[in-house]
C-alpha cells in the first residue's frame, strides 16, 4: 500500500535489514538524520542507516535494561570481541587487545591521540575531501589542519601527501597525519601497496599516523579492507575502531582505541579520566555486534551492493550529467555535480559545519525535497560535490535521485 509520498509500505522478508522499515515508521524516530528537516524531505544525508537494530545488538540492550545494569563500563569484553571479528573478516590475527583502551567514540578517541604524539600548534595532515568533523575536532583541539588533496580519482596522491608532510613538519615540529580508512565520502577502501606508501611517507619524515577505521566493516563486493597497523612500517601507529556505522549505533557512544607496539608507550600515558566517556551500554551493543551481529552484517552488505548498483541505474536516468566513482565501500556516495552549473558559493561557515548547505545540496533540498551532505564542507576539492548516503530502501532511494532529475530539468536529462 502506498503512503503518502506514493512510494509501497510494503515491508520485505528477504532478510534485507534496508527494507524492514517503512517511511512511517523511520519518521517516529528522533535522531537528527529524521528531525532536523521537514516531514516531506527524504533524508539522504548524515551517515545513519534506515535500519533496525541487528537482533544480537537489541537482545543485549534489553538483557541490560531488565537488569537495571546501566553502571560504569569495564573489562576488555570489547576489544575482545573485536579482535574475534577482526581475525575473521580481515585476517588480523594477532589484533592487541593489550594495546587498545575504550574511548568515547571514533572522534574523540582520535583527539585524545593526537594529544599524546602532538602539541597544540602542531600539524595534522588530512586527505581532502575529508569527513568534516576532522577539521572541527583539529581546530577545537589547537591543532592546524594541512590539506593533502586527493586525486582525481578519490584516491590518495602520494606526491601530494608527502608535500603536505612537509609543510606539516616545517621547523621540526611534531606532525600526525589523519587517516581516513576506509575514505568517507568518496568510499574509496584503501589498497594494502597504498598504505605501504603511507607508512613509508611517514616513516621517512617523522608524522605519526591515525587511522580513522569507523567504516572498515563496510567494504562491499569486490574490495578487501586492510587494517592499516597491518602494515609494514606502522609499528608507531594508532587506530580509531567502532561498531557504529556498520550497525547503526551512533548514539550508544564506544570505541576502542588501538596502538602499534611502538606507540604502546604513547597510549598508555593516555589519561584515566578518558575511559570514562565510554558509555556501559554502548560497550555492550557493540561487543555484541562484533561478537554476534556477522550473519546480519553479511545481509545488510548484500543490500548495500544492490542499493549501489540501483544508484548506478538511477543516476544514468534521471542525472546523466552527475558522475561518480561507486564506492568500494561504506554506504556513501560523492557525486560530482559540477556540470549541473548551479553555483557553488558557500555561506562562510568553511569546512567542518556538518548541516552547512551551498550549491548543488541547497539546490536539492530546496527544489527537490531531498537532504544531502554539501560538499564544500569536506574541505578543498569538495565544492559543487554532494554527499549521498544509500543505507536506506530502494523505495526511498529510487523516489529521491528521480525528484533530483525532476529538480534538475530537461537540460540535464
Amino acid at each position: 500500500m502506498p503512503n503518502q509520498h506514493g512510494m509501497s509500505e510494503r515491508t520485505d522478508d528477504d532478510g534485507n535489514p534496508l527494507t524492514r522499515l517503512t517511511l512511517d515508521q523511520l519518521r517516529r524516530r528522533a535522531s537528527v538524520k529524521w528531525r532536523l528537516h521537514p516531514p516531506d524531505v527524504l533524508p539522504l544525508w548524515v551517515a545513519e542507516q534506515d535500519v533496525p537494530l541487528a537482533p544480537p545488538v537489541a537482545d543485549a540492550l534489553r538483557r541490560a535494561i531488565d537488569l537495571g545494569d546501566t553502571g560504569y563500563a569495564y573489562g576488555t569484553a570489547y576489544a575482545e570481541a573485536l579482535a574475534g571479528f577482526a581475525a575473521q573478516r580481515w585476517g588480523w590475527a594477532d589484533f592487541p587487545v593489550g594495546r587498545s583502551a575504550l574511548v568515547a567514540d571514533v572522534m574523540t578517541g582520535v583527539v585524545e591521540v593526537l594529544r599524546l604524539v602532538t602539541d597544540p600548534g602542531d600539524a595534522v595532515v588530512v586527505c581532502s575531501p575529508v569527513y568534516p568533523p576532522f577539521y572541527g575536532f583539529v581546530t577545537h583541539a589547537d591543532r592546524r589542519v594541512v590539506e593533502a588533496r586527493l586525486g582525481p580519482d578519490g584516491r590518495i596522491d602520494h606526491a601530494a601527501l608527502e608535500e603536505a608532510f612537509r609543510r606539516a613538519r616545517g621547523g621540526g615540529r611534531p606532525a600526525a597525519f589523519l587517516l581516513c580508512n576506509p575514505h568517507n565520502p568518496t568510499g574509496v577502501v584503501h589498497r594494502p601497496d597504498e598504505l605501504a606508501a603511507v607508512a613509508e611517507l611517514a616513516a621517512r619524515h617523522g608524522v605519526r599516523v591515525v587511522s580513522d577505521e569507523i567504516h572498515a566493516p563496510l567494504a562491499l563486493a569486490g574490495a578487501r579492507f586492510t587494517p592499516y597497523l597491518t602494515v609494514a612500517g606502522a609499528e608507531g601507529a594508532f587506530a580509531l575502531l567502532s561498531a557504529s556505522k556498520a550497525w547503526n549505533l551512533a548514539g550508544l557512544k564506544a570505541a576502542v582505541a588501538v596502538a602499534g607496539p611502538a606507540a604502546a608507550a604513547d597510549l598508555a600515558r593516555m589519561p584515566e579520566e578518558v575511559s570514562h566517556g565510554p558509555s556501559h551500554l554502548g560497550v555492550l551493543a557493540h561487543t555484541a555486534a562484533f561478537r554476534a551481529g556477522r550473519p546480519w552484517l553479511d545481509q545488510l552488505l548484500d543490500g548495500l551492493d544492490a542499493n549501489r548498483a540501483l544508484l548506478g541505474t538511477l543516476l544514468a536516468e534521471h542525472l546523466p550529467e552527475v558522475s561518480w566513482h561507486p564506492p568500494d565501500g561504506t554506504y556513501l556516495a560523492w557525486l560530482d555535480c559540477t556540470r549541473l552549473g548551479v553555483p557553488t558559493e558557500a555561506s562562510g561557515d568553511g569546512p567542518g559545519v556538518v548541516t552547512d548547505l551551498a550549491g548543488p545540496a541547497r539546490m536539492f533540498l530546496d527544489e527537490a525535497r531531498v537532504a544531502l551532505s554539501s560538499g564544500h564542507v569536506f574541505g578543498s576539492g569538495g565544492a559543487g560535490f554532494v554527499r549521498l548516503n544509500f543505507a536506506t530502501s530502494p523505495a526511498v532511494l529510487t523516489e529521491a535521485v528521480t525528484r533530483m532529475g525532476r529538480a534538475v530539468g530537461p537540460a540535464a536529462a
